[in-house]
């Protein structure tokens, strides 16, 4: 299985690349959604950076604040 440090690992590299990328950035969000849940599902837990980013993400859902107001 994935290992916290994997899926850490990987939600750094994706929150790159929604910098570099913003045109991709709501196919990138949906996919560190997806990681989030993961390490829930996995009972890892989040760290407070990650908490936030998840309830940011929810909000960029409900069309929420603009994607500037990226808490990093």
């Amino acid at each position: 299985g994935m290992s916290f440090e994997n899926l850490k690992a990987g939600i750094d590299l994706l929150m790159q690349e929604i910098v570099e990328r913003p045109e991709d950035a709501h196919v990138l969000q949906e996919q560190l959604r997806e990681k989030l849940a993961e390490m829930r599902d996995l009972g890892l837990p989040l760290p407070e950076d990650l908490e936030k980013l998840e309830k940011f993400l929810e909000e960029q859902e409900e069309g929420g604040p603009d994607f500037d107001n990226m808490p990093v």
